[in-house]
């Protein structure tokens, strides 16, 4: 029996490639009559305001961007606009090779797997589309609970569903948000992971200040989880 019952991941850098929006966005702007630099520094400077889902659904929270940005585009303009945006996001969302194999061989060891992730409205709209899907017992997206990491209640909320104790889960992400810090204090064990490839990755609050144990891909959670494994039997 394992010391983990349960393998929890960031989802955007961690189980995805790096994240930058691409070009995909430039239409979104222009359908709201905005200029692609400032509807970037408006979503860049409200991510977390967005995130919490307290501005309602992905409409009237665009609605609220055009405010920020001094627009006021027609109600037939946000609303081709949302959809815009939702496929920009999805077409700037690659899973990293390793995400199928390495949670299904989690699951193939008895392990439970999740998703907790600061996010708008667009991913939980598309993960039931993508190839993790059938992996993951259980998906927390901060537009949902209404908090964001390192809020405890995003953890809390995962070993709720899956019905485990903070210290049964090992988590894993890049170290947006200082969700490392946020996992620790919740109670789980976190590591981050490290790829080289994040250099390149959209990140806001950065967690900086901690210096745990780093993994260097996706594949090395399967290491670290059977040398716990060999622990607890040789205990």
């Amino acid at each position: 029996m394992p010391s983990y019952q349960a393998v929890l991941f960031d989802f955007f850098g961690t189980l995805t490639r790096p994240v930058q929006r691409g070009a995909a966005h430039l239409g979104t702007a222009e359908l709201l009559g905005c200029h692609s630099d400032t509807l970037t520094e408006v979503l860049d400077r409200t991510f977390y305001e967005r995130a919490t889902g307290r501005l309602g659904n992905a409409e009237a929270t665009l609605r609220w961007v055009c405010a920020q940005a001094g627009v006021h585009p027609s109600d037939r303009a946000v609303r081709a606009a949302v959809a815009s945006r939702h496929r920009a996001v999805r077409a700037d969302t690659r899973l990293r090779a390793d995400a199928v194999p390495v949670l299904a061989a989690l699951r193939q060891r008895g392990l439970h797997t999740g998703v907790i992730s600061d996010c708008t409205h667009e991913l939980p709209a598309f993960l039931p589309q993508l190839a993790v899907a059938p992996l993951l017992d259980v998906r927390v997206f901060s537009v949902q609970v209404g908090r964001c990491k390192p809020d405890p209640a995003l953890y809390l909320t995962a070993c709720r569903r899956l019905g485990l104790a903070p210290g049964d889960c090992l988590y894993v992400g890049d170290g947006g948000s200082q969700e490392l810090t946020g996992a620790e204090r919740a109670g789980m064990t976190a590591v981050r992971l490290a790829a080289p490839d994040l250099a390149e990755h959209m990140v806001f609050n950065a967690d900086r200040d901690w210096h745990g144990r780093t993994l260097g891909t996706l594949r090395d959670v399967l290491d670290l989880v059977d040398a716990e494994t060999i622990g607890v039997g040789v205990g």
